[in-house]
Formats: C-alpha cells, sequence, structure tokens
C-alpha cells in the first residue's frame, strides 16, 4: 500500500491544502495524519474539516489533547498555552468531537503509529539513536512513525543492534527491506528543521520504501491569519524560518 503520512498540521490551513495537493499528483491509496491537526495556528476548523475528509487514520497530538480537555494548559509553553486557550475558545462543536475521539498511539497494523514515541505517545521527542533504540525495543512491527518533534528524521537499527539515523532532506528516499525503522515525516504546518516547506512522508508497504518530500506554500496567509486571530506574533515570524 501506498500511504502519506502527515504530523504535525497545527492549524496550518494553506499548508495543509499545499500537502494535500501533493499528495493527489502521486499515486496514494490512503492517508494517515499522526497528530497535533490543531495547535499553533489559526485555522483549526478547516483543518479538522480537511482531515474528516481526506484522512484515512489520524492520531491524537498533544495540542488536540489540550484543545479537548485531556491535558493541562500548565503542561505547555506560553506561546503553546495561548495558541491553545484561543482555539477551545474559537473551535466549532464538531470539530471538537472528532479531536476527543482520538488516541495518539496505534500499533496494530502493518507499521507502528505514534504521535510522539512508542513509549510516550503524547510527549517524548525521538530526536537521538538511544532514544530510538529503545523505542524499538517497545514497537510490535518492524517499522514505526512519529512526529511531535517537528524534523524530518529517519533511524535503522540494522540485525547486529547498532542504530544509526539522521535528518531527512526534501527528496531523500531510503529501502526499508531490512532492519528495523523509525521515521518521522516531518511538519506539515509547522517544521523546526530550518527548511520553511511543509513536509511529508511518501511510505510503500510493499515495495518497503520511503521518500520524503518537501512542498512551498503560501505562507504570508497562515501568518496573516495568525496575527489576525491576536495570536502570539512568534508563531507567524518562525514560520518563515521554518524553526
Amino acid at each position: 500500500m501506498r500511504i502519506a503520512l502527515l504530523s504535525d498540521v497545527h492549524g496550518n490551513l494553506p499548508a495543509f491544502e499545499a500537502v494535500l495537493a501533493d499528495v493527489d499528483s502521486v499515486d496514494v491509496e490512503e492517508i494517515w495524519c499522526l497528530g497535533d491537526l490543531v495547535g499553533y495556528g489559526a485555522q483549526p476548523d478547516g483543518c479538522v474539516e480537511l482531515a474528516r475528509r481526506r484522512c484515512d487514520v489520524c492520531l491524537a497530538g498533544n495540542h488536540d489533547l489540550v484543545v479537548a480537555g485531556e491535558i493541562d494548559l500548565a503542561d505547555f509553553s506560553s506561546s503553546a498555552a495561548a495558541a491553545a486557550q484561543w482555539t477551545r475558545e474559537n473551535i466549532g462543536a464538531e470539530s471538537l468531537d472528532f479531536l476527543k475521539a482520538l488516541r495518539p498511539e496505534r500499533d496494530d497494523g502493518v507499521i507502528g503509529l505514534y504521535h510522539a514515541s512508542p513509549r510516550d505517545p503524547v510527549w517524548e521527542y525521538v530526536l537521538s539513536t538511544w532514544q530510538a533504540d529503545e523505542c524499538m525495543d517497545l514497537m510490535s512491527p518492524r517499522v514505526g512513525a512519529v512526529g511531535h518533534s517537528h524534523v524530518a528524521l529517519w533511524f535503522r537499527r540494522e540485525r547486529e543492534g547498532e542504530v544509526e539515523g539522521a535528518p531527512a532532506e526534501g527528496g531523500l528516499e531510503h529501502d526499508l527491506g531490512d532492519g528495523e525503522w523509525l521515521l518521522n515525516p516531518g511538519a506539515v504546518g509547522q517544521p523546526r528543521d530550518g527548511d520553511p516547506r511543509a513536509a511529508w512522508l511518501l511510505l510503500d508497504t510493499e515495495a518497503w520504501s520511503a521518500e520524503w518530500r518537501r512542498i512551498e506554500y503560501p505562507i504570508e496567509e497562515a501568518a496573516s491569519a495568525i496575527e489576525a486571530a491576536g495570536l502570539p506574533t512568534v508563531l507567524a515570524q518562525r514560520l518563515y524560518s521554518g524553526q
């Protein structure tokens, strides 16, 4: 099966629309989202509605959970908490019901899906080989996918037990046929790897291949929506630098 793996939309509707247009340009059978449909951006209802129509699988991220009232605002930074409070006050009832029905992990399929990690599906940022090694110990499937860090990455563990990993630039392709893997598609709505373009991952579970893709989108539209909503300015500014 050819799958589009997405994560961290964060209420950025222009980025989400651009990614889905890129997805539509290739042969994809299903679209799976690893969570955080809402968060720092100012268009939560548009993003949730698009996910409802287009995504075959959708997990809950920590920002979805705080808006749904399952996590305390005190667990977030000041800007993230301000965005979460604004989203709580402005999100529609149908969108909120959709978020409340989501869960942060799903490991009963051909690949393991976790918003953050196999050992902490809500909060852990998997950014190192030692973390990936310990997370792979807990995965039932041979291949897993995580989001949350907003950084496109790959980790591989060989039969000998050695783990390697690195950031994944747009256009990178990997053969996943051997070893154990933990993949991060990067962020749709707020990348933090120095590349402001929206990110997603094309995964083929028959050929066992992965291709990281990046796509330009109208950042100024997303930034203007954030500013018009009265959200912290930094949430708009960081979109231009991918940080």
